[in-house]
């Protein structure tokens, strides 16, 4: 081994291990008003070093399948490409009102050659303009940090630099314009739980 080199070696392997010890978990519960854990709310933990470290997903996408959006939610990073195949043999006309993302893919079978890129933070909300019961949402997220509970509603942040952060939760039966809870959390070198009572929700 060349001299001085074990030495740097060493150094860059502490540091390696100084990341992986720096980074911890949280565990999230989320429930309803009533105490029962609540499947599908999307978990996201904010800052501005979060921000800075969102990295799009290659791409991701919502079918059109039985007349209805499959996934019902899809929670994406900024500044992902979302294609919209449908896969039924009507024709659908996807569009989205919401601020965040304004859009319309006119009647068409197949998948649009180009794909729809979510670069704003936020709740936008899909709908057909043929099939008025069919609706969706793309939760896209200003952080590195989320999840989706499971059906205990439950989800496990991990890989999380010590710091302070926001702590949101939205769920699809908030209502109509109804803000994500949000509450301060603050992230120490150990993994820590939570629980958080989502309140307003609309019967399902």
């Amino acid at each position: 081994m060349r001299k001085g080199l074990k030495p740097v070696l060493g150094l860059l392997g502490g540091l390696l291990w100084v990341g992986a010890a720096a980074a911890t978990s949280l565990e999230v519960t989320v429930r309803d008003s009533a105490g029962q854990p609540l499947a599908g709310a999307v978990v996201v933990l904010e800052s501005p070093a979060a921000r800075r470290a969102v990295q799009p997903l290659e791409s991701a996408s919502i079918a059109q399948r039985g007349k209805a959006f499959v996934p019902s939610v899809l929670v994406v990073p900024r500044g992902t490409p979302v294609t919209f195949p449908n896969q039924d043999t009507v024709r659908h006309h996807v569009y989205s009102f919401s601020e965040p993302k304004r859009f319309e893919l006119k009647l068409y079978l197949g998948t649009p050659a180009v794909p729809v890129v979510f670069d704003k933070a936020g709740v936008v909300v899909l709908g057909c303009n043929i099939h008025d019961d069919m609706v969706a949402w793309v939760v896209v997220t200003d952080t590195p940090y989320y999840g989706t509970t499971n059906e205990s509603g439950k989800v496990l942040l991990s890989g999380l630099p010590a710091g302070d952060y926001q702590l949101r939760v939205w769920h699809q039966r908030l209502r109509d314009g109804a803000p994500a809870a949000q509450q301060p959390h603050q992230v120490s070198a150990e993994p820590a739980r939570t629980t958080v009572t989502l309140q307003g929700l609309e019967a399902p």
